[in-house]
């Protein structure tokens, strides 16, 4: 199984990197993990602009990716456990998820994705988001491979 995780940010070397890439260790033990942070001039211009032109530059950044199976996370999606989360990474196909920029997703993007989810209807910086979908990924593979992590 292939993982992608897609989100809107500039690259940073902090604590919260330190984390995932541990977290990304841990998961690659049961599936190849990517993480692509996307950001560029373009996305950073629509950012100083206004809210649709910098949800309409995410999409654009994002399009390229849908391919396979398609989550965005979203303060609006559906709220799983883990054990409903876990059910995404029962498919013979990529797992790709989004995160989007300060200004979220356009509506119709959200239309495009297989699934919209929320972890909380609390907003959450994308370092901690990441933190927690990585753990929760990890937590996933370890419910459908038998392992006693997720106890």
């Amino acid at each position: 199984m292939r993982i992608n995780v897609y989100s809107i940010e500039k690259k940073s070397r902090d604590n919260f990197s330190q984390i995932i890439t541990n977290q990304k260790k841990m998961i690659q033990k049961y599936a190849q993990i990517n993480e692509v942070s996307l950001f560029n001039k373009k996305i950073s211009s629509a950012q100083n602009r206004d809210a649709i032109i910098a949800q309409e530059s995410y999409t654009e950044a994002f399009r390229p990716f849908l391919k396979g199976y398609n989550i965005a996370l979203h303060p609006a999606g559906k709220e799983v456990d883990s054990f409903e989360f876990s059910q995404n990474f029962d498919i013979n196909t990529s797992l790709n998820f989004f995160i989007a920029g300060a200004f979220g997703f356009e509506k119709h993007f959200l239309k495009e994705v297989d699934s919209v989810i929320s972890f909380s209807k609390l907003t959450f910086s994308h370092k901690i988001a990441k933190v927690i979908l990585f753990e929760q990924i990890y937590r996933s593979l370890t419910i459908i491979n038998n392992h006693p992590y997720h106890k």
